[in-house]
């Protein structure tokens, strides 16, 4: 399978996108990959001044997070489509995003929620592919910190 990962990270200057083979091989139970490459691509500066303004500690209104969370949803569609483009050939199956941490909710010593913005309709208009989306919600869902996520998959990898 043909997979595009998306994530923008705290800094949020850019959207990078990476692809990979995946395989799973049913003889020996493993999962096979194989790097096919990575793009980034800036966020507009319009965009990146509009996500810090609406960032913690700054107050922010749900119409402002609305428009984020479709222009950032916007950004990761382009991109997604440029990777499978350039590093896919055309023949992405799956694109996975992480999204834009936008708000980390822990006290007490747990985190109880997590708001990421990219909404992934516009991901999965963009590309014609089914998108996963959710990670670090899933993760503290199920009792997780919702981070870090990158670590375990060096773990897994190296």
């Amino acid at each position: 399978m043909r997979v595009v990962g998306l994530m923008s990270g705290t800094s949020y200057d850019a959207v990078d996108a990476a692809a990979c083979d995946l395989e799973y091989r049913a003889g020996d139970g493993t999962l096979h990959l194989t790097p096919l490459g990575m793009v980034s691509e800036p966020y507009p500066d319009g965009l990146r001044a509009a996500l810090a303004a609406a960032l913690p500690p700054s107050a922010t209104t749900l119409a402002d997070v609305c428009r984020l969370d479709t222009r950032i949803g916007q950004e990761f569609g382009r991109l997604a489509v440029r990777a499978d483009r350039e590093l896919c050939g055309g023949r992405a199956e799956l694109i996975a995003s992480h999204g834009q941490t936008v708000y980390h909710w822990a006290a007490d010593g747990r985190v109880h929620g997590t708001l990421q913005l990219g909404e992934p309709a516009w991901i999965a208009e963009a590309t014609g592919c089914p998108v996963v989306s959710g990670f670090r919600p899933r993760d503290v869902a199920a009792g997780g910190q919702g981070a870090p996520l990158v670590s375990l998959i060096d773990l897994m990898l190296l």
